[in-house]
């Protein structure tokens, strides 16, 4: 099984921390290929980035179905692009906060969400509605700090921890404490590398979307479901791209 996971932002090492996590998680016999886009937003932290990032992923989703890829995540925490990935994926497309919310909700009756910045939490706010995760979550945190600062908390991590890792640790103990909820979801894919440091910091269980998202794609693949193409998620409609974006104009099927 070939596992496509979808970094999509630009930075490199954020890809390969990436990765780590989904390689660390996925079954013998699944080969996880972690990429990002060549062209589009560093990091993604609001509207205008994710929209901008869209293009990269279905470009990315493209050359999987010509490498035969089985499945695909979409590891950032916007899901950004999901449901036009549906449309040209034969396999199974999985967004990380889709799965994250998802876990989260098998193991509780209700979890608390800690992501990035403050400006993010309505993006998540907005998914959690759209994937009927209303009655089970119970609040979206940001902790203001951005995506990139996540870069170094794998060497900061250790005894102690440095100042990102303890504002993220402070934060999912503020939720703890404060929003009854049973679980913490960490609401970025740069921060799939803490989940057991922050597990053990905090005592309730804490999901990182990238690993359920892997493991989602695997029983789906097992299943041997793909993505349906009947109704909205048909193959898009063959027609003239014009511009700079001739390369993405649907072809006959």
């Amino acid at each position: 099984m070939r596992i496509k996971v979808i970094n999509p932002n630009t930075t490199a090492g954020m890809t390969a921390k990436i990765g780590e996590a989904a390689r660390a998680i996925a079954a013998p016999g699944t080969e996880i290929v972690a990429v990002n886009p060549a062209a589009g937003p560093v990091s993604i932290e609001g509207h205008y980035d994710e929209a901008v990032s869209v293009l990269g992923v279905l470009e990315e989703v493209r050359k999987g179905e010509a490498e035969g890829c089985d499945g695909y995540v979409i590891a950032c925490f916007g899901d950004p692009g999901l449901l036009a990935a549906r449309e040209v994926a034969t396999g199974p497309v999985v967004g990380i906060a889709e799965a994250a919310m998802h876990a989260a909700s098998f193991i509780s009756t209700g979890f608390s969400i800690v992501t990035t910045l403050t400006r993010t939490c309505v993006i998540a706010e907005h998914l959690v509605e759209r994937y009927g995760m209303h009655h089970a979550c119970r609040k979206v945190r940001g902790t203001d700090i951005p995506v990139l600062d996540l870069e170094g908390t794998g060497e900061e991590a250790g005894e102690g921890g440095g100042p990102v890792f303890r504002a993220i640790v402070a934060e999912c103990r503020r939720a703890a404490a404060e929003d009854r909820c049973g679980a913490i979801v960490l609401g970025c894919a740069g921060m799939a590398d803490l989940v057991a440091r922050v597990q053990r910091e905090v005592g309730l269980p804490v999901i990182d979307g990238v690993a359920a998202a892997v493991v989602q794609v695997e029983g789906l693949v097992r299943l041997g479901l793909g993505t349906s193409k009947h109704g909205d998620l048909a193959w898009p409609l063959p027609k003239t791209y014009t511009g700079d974006l001739a390369r993405f104009a649907p072809a006959a099927r």
